[in-house]
């Protein structure tokens, strides 16, 4: 496999990581943002932080509302594709089946 960026050749030799589909807002049915990572602390964190430029930056999403795994992160970038193309009604509505209250569910995921 010559030619080959080491971590690539990593990943193809022992399988791609994992990954998580999540969900930003900035209140409860406020604006919303649908991202993919391969480490959601960390992500979410960045996003909390102010240190993401852009969309989440602008409108002050900083609230995890909604999130789910996955164990090959190429399945998480479908899904996150897939939620994308959702209407808004959809996306809220999955949030309110499992989160009701719009909780922040980053203390519950950094522990």
């Amino acid at each position: 496999m010559a030619g080959l960026v080491p971590a690539i050749h990593a990943l193809r030799s022992f399988g791609m990581a994992g990954g998580c589909v999540y969900i930003l807002t900035n209140r409860p049915n406020g604006v919303l943002y649908v991202g993919v990572t391969s480490d959601l602390v960390k992500r979410v964190y960045e996003h909390r932080a102010g240190f993401v430029d852009g969309f989440t930056k602008r409108y002050g999403l900083k609230r995890l509302v909604y999130f789910e795994r996955f164990d090959d992160i190429r399945t998480a970038i479908q899904r996150e594709h897939t939620i994308k193309h959702w209407p808004r009604e959809w996306k809220v509505r999955k949030i309110e089946a499992d989160n009701p209250d719009w909780d922040d569910l980053y203390p519950v995921i950094a522990r």
